[in-house]
């Protein structure tokens, strides 16, 4: 009788105590249930937002070098205007200077008639030459030079024991530069080397 009387107010107890364990347990799941869902939400906005944020920076990023390219390209132009905005008055002053030269050559140095000519002409075309040359423009003279398609035009080949074949025997019209872009080639004749045939003595 006394393990009957000991074993019942146990069972009470746990009876009693069991309920409100359960419903603690219940709300504290619901709890924790509610948290994770809030966490899965915050989470996922995160994401978005992380998202959202790349994007924006990508877009930024173009957009920062597009402008980067605008100006470097705004840049080169501003820079080639001003290097070759006097390539068409340069043009016009190439005949002036192929006349000197030509006035040069139909006047005799050691003559006493044309030498005072031909030394004024000679100053002058020195001191044109000289004040071109400051604003870029520089001549292209490649007599003896080997002949360079980018500067020379041919117009002619011709054998010869003096020259090397592939060589420059005779400028015909001295070519241009402005700020190394061809204003005008130089006329050439081009030497085709010396005949290699043997004489047998």
């Amino acid at each position: 009788m006394s393990n009957e009387s000991n074993n019942a107010p146990q069972d009470q107890v746990e009876e009693v105590v069991t309920p409100e364990v359960v419903a603690d347990e219940a709300s504290l799941m619901d709890e924790l249930t509610q948290a994770n869902f809030r966490i899965e939400e915050l989470e996922q906005q995160l994401a978005e937002i992380q998202a959202a944020l790349a994007e924006r920076k990508d877009v930024e990023m173009r957009a920062a070098a597009e402008t980067q390219n605008i100006r470097t390209r705004a840049a080169k132009d501003v820079e080639q205007a001003r290097k070759f905005a006097l390539e068409k008055f340069a043009n016009e002053l190439l005949p002036v200077i192929d006349n000197m030269e030509r006035a040069l050559q139909g006047t005799d140095p050691e003559n006493e008639t044309t030498k005072a000519i031909y030394e004024g002409v000679e100053l002058t075309m020195k001191g044109f030459l000289t004040s071109v040359e400051k604003f870029g423009v520089t001549q292209v003279d490649p007599q003896g030079d080997v002949f360079n398609p980018e500067h020379h035009q041919a117009i002619g080949m011709q054998p010869s024991a003096e020259f090397p074949a592939n060589t420059v025997m005779m400028v015909m019209q001295k070519g241009y530069l402005l700020n190394d872009r061809l204003l005008r080639p130089a006329m050439v004749m081009v030497s085709q080397g010396g005949n290699s045939v043997d004489v047998e003595a």
